[in-house]
């Protein structure tokens, strides 16, 4: 088939009307299917059902260094689950606290914490006037939300293969000391699905930030999230901000959120010691520490990496084949027409798909109507405004692999019509 955009106003009228007539057929079906966020399967969650028995009421309730793990104590978490935790981000165990079951209410207790009691002796954010926060887009519009719900001014700084723009991120940084932050998914980001680069690492650890409490928010949320036999490679941030002398710069980030139970698993954040120092300071008077039976079951069943990787080597196995059947859809119905573009990760939950400038909204709408729900359009860029009006995030870990299929032919039939629509708007 001709590209799109080389066709005659004819060719696309002629076009339009074969694809509304499928259109029409697919909402006659009365769909119900949903790529909308990066939920792990029902399949998925069965993997770790072998958790729950874990413990029971002949266990040994005690963790490595005697703590009774039913009472209280051990803010910091259990000593082997921050050993294990601090293996995962690549930290040392001394320099890691365990928390509940969500990375994300680390998050934002650490911008919370800032903003009231400042970071590391630096005066509080919201004593400092207008502030602002770098968010790479297309990005994880959950980070955003946090930002905007405590009055920052939203930036966007370009998403590239290899990351961030740096050369964005090192001008804004290092002149403008009302930047506090900047949000990042390191590997397998969301939703693009690269891994940020060597030097763009290299180029993080080095910054000079004109504000002495800017804070690199590293969420490395699919650090062992591989969907190849060729997995990216992260550099390790932490080592190399060591390397520059600026251990205070980044605030690290995890969870067995899609490794065992996303509702029940565990989180964790590292820093250097003056920023876990503040950041204890806050915590104490939230709790007096975590849930270290979860804490318990998790060790029992993970026990260590090796037994972390051969755990996403179940998941790779179930949605391996989802994201290859929407790949086959993808270049079988929309390669070569001129109207979208998508990426092919390694790893991590999701595919980004950039469709024709003006035709996301639309696209994200005729799914809708007939039958499938996807993340909203301009979700992936601050303030839900994506300026292209052009990307989609599509996530093929929930449904069944028929669903997927199903989700992924309509998605394509519905990015066309969306297509030939604006291109005779332009005609």
């Amino acid at each position: 088939m001709l590209e799109f955009q080389k066709m005659s106003e004819k060719e696309l009228q002629s076009l339009k009307a074969e694809l509304t007539e499928k259109f029409e057929a697919c909402k006659a079906q009365g769909l119900k299917l949903n790529m909308a966020r990066g939920k792990p399967g029902a399949d998925q969650l069965a993997l770790s059902m072998g958790m729950l028995d874990a413990l029971n009421s002949k266990s040994d309730m005690k963790a490595s260094d005697g703590m009774d793990c039913r009472n209280y104590g051990e803010p910091d978490g259990l000593p082997e689950m921050r050993q294990l935790m601090g293996q995962l981000m690549g930290l040392p165990a001394e320099n890691v606290i365990v928390g509940g079951n969500s990375s994300l209410n680390m998050m934002f207790d650490t911008v919370s914490c800032a903003m009231t009691h400042g970071l590391a002796g630096e005066k509080p954010w919201c004593q400092q006037g207008k502030l602002k926060f770098l968010c790479p887009a297309p990005g994880y519009d959950r980070h955003f939300a946090v930002t905007e719900y405590f009055g920052f001014e939203l930036i966007t700084v370009p998403m590239l293969s290899t990351g961030p723009d740096m050369d964005v991120v090192e001008k804004l940084t290092g002149s403008d000391a009302s930047i506090k932050g900047i949000w990042c998914v390191p590997k397998y980001a969301n939703p693009t699905g690269i891994t940020f680069s060597d030097e763009t690492v290299r180029r993080f650890a080095a910054l000079k930030p004109a504000a002495p409490d800017f804070r690199i928010f590293w969420d490395n949320a699919y650090c062992v999230h591989e969907l190849t036999d060729t997995p990216d490679v992260l550099l390790n941030l932490w080592e190399e901000c060591r390397k520059n002398g600026n251990e205070d710069l980044p605030l690290f980030f995890a969870s067995t959120s899609k490794i065992t139970f996303p509702g029940a698993g565990i989180a964790a954040m590292g820093a250097s010691e003056k920023n876990l120092n503040t950041l204890r300071e806050h915590y104490k008077y939230q709790t007096i520490g975590p849930d270290k039976l979860n804490q318990l079951r998790h060790l029992s069943f993970l026990k260590n990496m090796d037994g972390i990787h051969a755990q996403m080597q179940k998941h790779r196995t179930l949605i391996a084949p989802k994201f290859e059947a929407v790949e086959k859809t993808f270049q079988e119905q929309l390669a070569g027409k001129g109207i979208a573009e998508w990426t092919k990760p390694n790893g991590g939950y999701f595919i980004s798909v950039d469709v024709l400038n003006g035709c996301a909204k639309r696209t994200v709408a005729l799914c809708k109507e007939a039958g499938v729900t996807l993340t909203g359009a301009g979700a992936t860029y601050p303030y839900k405004k994506d300026p292209n009006d052009s990307n989609i995030r599509v996530a093929p870990t929930y449904p069944p692999l028929a669903e997927i299929k199903a989700a992924a032919e309509l998605f394509c039939l519905c990015a066309q019509l969306a297509a030939c629509e604006k291109l005779l708007e332009k005609a």
